[in-house]
C-alpha cells in the first residue's frame, strides 16, 4: 500500500507539469494580446507602441514561453503565483480568500447528493417497477437533463416573485455570520447538487439491481435475515464500488459546475474569480486556478482509489 501511493504521488509531478504547461502555452498562442488590452484600458484608449513594449517587458511576455514557463514554475514552486494583471494584487491572497467559499459550496453539493441520491437509488432498485421506482426514475432523468444555470435562473426567479428572495450583494463568511451564511449557500448548494444527486440515483439503483439478483442475496434472505439487513450489510455495501467511482469523479466535474452556479448567485468564490480572469486574460489567475483544480483532482483520485480496498477486501495494492 505504502508503495503503491508513493508511486502515485510521484505521478502527481507530470500530471500537473502537463495540465500547467498546456494551460499556459494555450493561452499565449490564441488570438488576443493582454499587453494590448492593458495600454489601451481595454479597448477604450489609443494604442501606444512604446508603453505596449514596455507592459510586454514588464510581464515578461517578450521571452519565449518556455522560459517564461520556467519562471512562472518556479515562484509557484515557493507559492508565488504572481501579481493579477489588472487588480495588482497577489493571487495568492486572493486565493486563499475565495478558496473557502468554493469548498463550502463543493463540499455542501456532495454531502446533499449523498443523503438524497443513494438512499433513492436503493429505494428504486428494491421497489423495482412500482410507482415509487417510476417517479424516482423521472425525477432522478428530469435532474440529470436540465442545466446549471437555467436551473439557477429559474430558482431566483420563483424566488424573487414569490418570495420576495433577491440574490444578496454582500457574501457572509461562514464563521462570522452562520446564519444569514447558510440562507446564501442553501440555494447555490441545491443548484449544483441537482445533477449529482441524480446522477448517484441512476448509478446507485442500477448497482442495487444487479447485487440484489446475486446468488448470496437470495441464500441471505433464505436465512432469514431481516430485510434492512439483506439491502444494507448485503446489498448496498457490494454495490459501493461503482457509486464512489462515479462519485470521485463528479467531485472534480463539481468545479465546473461551480463556476456557473457561483457567477448566477453572485458567491464570491475561486470559479466567479476564475471566468472573471479569462474574459480579460489575466493570466496568473488562470494559471493559479488551473493548478488547483489538478491538484485537487489527483486527491480526490487518489483517495477513492485507496477506499476500493477498504470497501472490498479482495483489492489489494502491491
Amino acid at each position: 500500500m505504502t508503495q503503491y501511493i508513493m508511486r502515485r504521488l510521484v505521478l502527481f509531478v507530470p500530471t500537473l507539469l502537463l495540465a500547467t504547461g498546456m494551460i499556459f502555452t494555450i493561452l499565449r498562442v490564441i488570438p488576443g494580446d493582454v499587453a494590448a488590452l492593458i495600454v489601451t484600458a481595454g479597448g477604450e484608449g489609443k494604442f501606444n507602441e512604446r508603453a505596449y513594449r514596455e507592459v510586454r517587458r514588464q510581464l515578461e511576455l517578450d521571452k519565449p514561453i518556455p522560459v517564461q514557463y520556467a519562471l512562472w514554475l518556479a515562484d509557484a514552486l515557493r507559492g508565488d503565483f504572481g501579481r493579477s494583471y489588472w487588480s495588482k494584487t497577489e493571487v495568492r491572497d486572493e486565493l486563499l480568500e475565495r478558496l473557502p467559499v468554493t469548498l463550502e459550496l463543493a463540499l455542501a453539493a456532495p454531502l446533499l447528493a449523498l443523503l438524497l441520491g443513494v438512499p433513492l437509488g436503493v429505494v428504486s432498485a428494491v421497489k423495482q417497477n412500482s410507482p415509487v421506482d417510476y417517479l424516482a426514475r423521472a425525477t432522478a432523468i428530469t435532474g440529470l437533463s436540465v442545466p446549471h444555470f437555467w436551473l439557477g435562473i429559474v430558482l431566483i426567479l420563483v424566488l424573487a416573485n414569490y418570495f420576495d428572495w433577491v440574490v444578496p450583494l454582500r457574501y457572509a463568511e461562514l464563521w462570522e455570520d452562520p446564519r444569514t451564511n447558510i440562507s446564501q449557500m442553501v440555494w447555490p448548494v441545491i443548484v449544483l447538487g441537482t445533477t449529482f444527486t441524480a446522477l448517484l440515483a441512476r448509478v446507485t439503483r442500477s448497482a442495487m439491481l444487479e447485487v440484489l439478483r446475486s446468488e448470496y442475496i437470495r441464500t441471505a434472505r433464505a436465512k432469514g435475515l431481516r430485510p434492512l439487513a439483506v439491502v444494507g450489510r448485503h446489498g448496498l455495501r457490494n454495490a459501493l464500488l461503482p457509486i464512489v467511482t462515479v462519485f470521485g469523479a463528479q467531485l472534480g466535474a463539481l468545479i465546473s459546475g461551480a463556476v456557473v452556479t457561483e457567477r448566477v448567485f453572485n458567491v464570491p468564490g475561486m470559479g466567479r474569480y476564475f471566468v472573471e480572469s479569462v474574459f480579460v486574460r489575466d493570466f496568473p489567475v488562470v494559471q493559479a486556478v488551473v493548478l488547483l483544480i489538478a491538484l485537487a483532482y489527483l486527491i480526490v483520485n487518489l483517495v477513492i482509489d485507496l477506499t476500493y480496498a477498504w470497501l472490498d477486501p479482495r483489492i489489494r495494492y502491491t
